[in-house]
Order: C-alpha cells, then sequence, then structure tokens
C-alpha cells in the first residue's frame, strides 16, 4: 500500500479524498512512515471490519455519516465530527451504520 501524499500549503477537503462504492470500503492512505499512517475511508452502509487490534493507539476522526465503534466489547456511536480513540492492544470493530467516511490516525509510539 502505497501513500497518495497531499499537496503541500494547500487547503483539502478530507471527505473529497475518497468516493463511496457501493456494497465496497474504500481507502486511501494519505501518509506512511515508521511514525505512524494516515488513511481516510469510505464505507457503505453495512460494511465492516470485523474484531482486530492494533499494537499502537488508533483514532478515528468521523467527516461523514454515522459509524458504530465496538471497542473492548463496547459499543460506541459516532457521527461527522466525532473522534474516537481504540486504544493499543484492545480489541476493536467497525460497522458503517449509514454510509459514512473516516480519517484514521494510527501513531507509533
Amino acid at each position: 500500500m502505497s501513500a497518495t501524499p497531499l499537496p503541500p500549503a494547500e487547503p483539502v477537503r478530507l471527505e473529497q479524498l475518497v468516493e463511496y462504492a457501493p456494497g465496497a470500503i474504500v481507502s486511501r492512505t494519505l501518509s506512511k512512515s515508521a511514525a505512524g499512517t494516515l488513511t481516510v475511508f469510505a464505507f457503505d452502509a453495512g460494511q465492516e471490519l470485523s474484531e482486530h487490534s492494533a499494537p499502537f493507539d488508533a483514532d478515528v476522526l468521523v467527516l461523514d455519516g454515522e459509524v458504530q465503534l465496538t471497542i473492548g466489547g463496547q459499543p460506541v456511536r459516532a457521527t461527522v465530527g466525532h473522534t474516537v480513540r481504540m486504544p493499543a492492544d484492545v480489541p476493536h470493530a467497525v460497522l458503517a451504520v449509514s454510509r459514512f467516511k473516516m480519517l484514521l490516525i494510527m501513531i507509533r509510539g
């Protein structure tokens, strides 16, 4: 997975960087380095990522729509403008309640 960097010194609407696709999850990696990754996702309604964990914290910034995250067995609903932290080594899952877009920020450290 290679990164598609953002143009320097130019404002960008993150939710416009990926388009919805019927029955799919679409992603675009904006930055990938030893320090972490920035990835924008578009989930069609009902699409999901099954439970998994990561060895570092991950932050979800909801750009459009509504998502249900399950973090350590606890459901967490989030909509546009919400940010949710998924702690390192805690199982989490993602379910698109409606079509939704997010910026996933993963920082190793």
